[in-house]
C-alpha cells in the first residue's frame, strides 16, 4: 500500500456491500481479493452450494421474465451445475459428511419447495432479474454497484427481494439484523422511481433434510440507512489511508482462501 514514504491509494472505483463488508470482517483478506485479487486457495463448499442454488432460482425467475411459464426443477438443477462446474473442484473443500452428489440431492429438495411456493409465482409484473444499479451513495466515496435479485412491479409499489440460503430458518430479528444491503438497494432503487412505495424483503431457503421457504419484510429506516452511510464513509476513509491489517477469528479464519498470503504478510 504505500512506494516509500508516500501512501499509494489502490485503484478502486467503486465499492459493493459485499465489498465493505469483507473490509470490515478483515482489512487483510479485502485487500488481497480487491487489491492484489490474488486467487483463493481454497473455496468452501457452502459458497459454491450458495451460488448455484442462486444461479437455479435465479433462472426460475429469468425464464418466467422471458417466456411466462415457469421451468422444471431439472432444468433449476442444470443452472444448479452450470455455476457449480464454474468453480475450480480441486479447490473446493467441503465439509464433514458432504460431498458433490449429497449437496446437489439438497439442491434439489431446495427447488422442489422454493417451486411450490407462493413466492415462485409473484403477484404482479417481474421488472428485473439480477439488475444490477451503480450510483454515488455518499458524496466524496466512489460509486456503490449493487445487484438486485429480483424487482416485481404491483400497482405502485415495487418489491425488492434478496434471495438466501440458511442452514435454519431466520427470525424476524435476524432478518432485520441483515437489513443494511436492502437499505442500500432501495436508496439507489428511490432515485428512479418518481416517489413509488418501495417493499423490501428477504426470500430463504433453508438447508436441512426437509427446506423451507419463508420471506421476511424489511422495514425502510432511515436511521438504520444513515448508519450505513456513515460505515460505507468509515471504510473508504480507512482505504485511503492505506488501512491494511489482519484481523483473525476462529470464525473468519477457518474458511478464508488467503491462510498462505497471509501468513506471508509483513506489514
Amino acid at each position: 500500500m504505500t512506494i516509500g514514504n508516500r501512501e499509494r491509494l489502490p485503484v478502486i472505483d467503486h465499492l459493493s456491500y459485499s465489498s465493505v463488508n469483507t473490509y470490515r470482517q478483515c482489512p487483510l483478506k479485502w485487500h488481497f481479493k480487491y487489491v492484489e485479487k490474488i486467487p483463493e486457495e481454497v473455496i468452501g463448499s457452502a459458497l459454491v452450494f450458495g451460488s448455484a442454488v442462486h444461479s437455479g432460482i435465479e433462472r426460475h425467475f429469468q425464464t418466467l421474465l422471458e417466456t411466462g411459464k415457469a421451468p422444471t426443477t431439472e432444468e433449476l438443477l442444470e443452472a444448479f451445475d452450470e455455476c457449480w462446474a464454474s468453480f475450480d473442484s480441486d479447490l473446493i473443500k467441503f465439509g464433514k459428511g458432504d460431498d458433490a452428489q449429497t449437496m446437489r440431492e439438497l439442491a434439489k429438495k431446495m427447488f422442489t419447495t422454493f417451486q411450490a411456493s407462493h413466492f415462485a409465482n409473484p403477484k404482479g409484473t417481474i421488472v428485473a432479474v439480477e439488475e444490477s444499479m451503480r450510483a454515488e451513495f455518499i458524496t466524496g466515496v466512489p460509486d456503490v454497484l449493487a445487484r438486485v435479485d429480483l424487482a416485481v412491479q404491483s400497482g405502485d409499489e415495487l418489491v425488492l427481494t434478496d434471495f438466501k440460503t440458511s442452514r435454519s430458518r431466520w427470525s424476524a430479528d435476524q432478518a432485520q439484523s441483515q437489513a443494511e444491503q436492502l437499505l442500500l438497494y432501495a436508496n439507489l432503487a428511490g432515485r428512479v422511481l418518481d416517489g413509488k412505495h418501495i417493499k423490501l424483503q428477504f426470500a430463504v431457503v433453508t438447508k436441512a433434510k426437509t427446506p423451507q421457504l419463508e420471506v421476511h419484510e424489511v422495514s425502510l429506516d432511515t436511521a438504520r440507512l444513515d448508519r450505513t452511510k456513515a460505515i460505507f464513509s468509515r471504510v473508504w476513509d480507512a482505504i485511503k489511508s492505506g488501512n491494511v491489517y489482519p484481523s483473525p477469528s476462529q470464525m473468519n479464519c477457518q474458511s478464508c482462501g488467503f491462510k498462505s498470503a497471509c501468513r506471508a504478510w509483513a506489514g
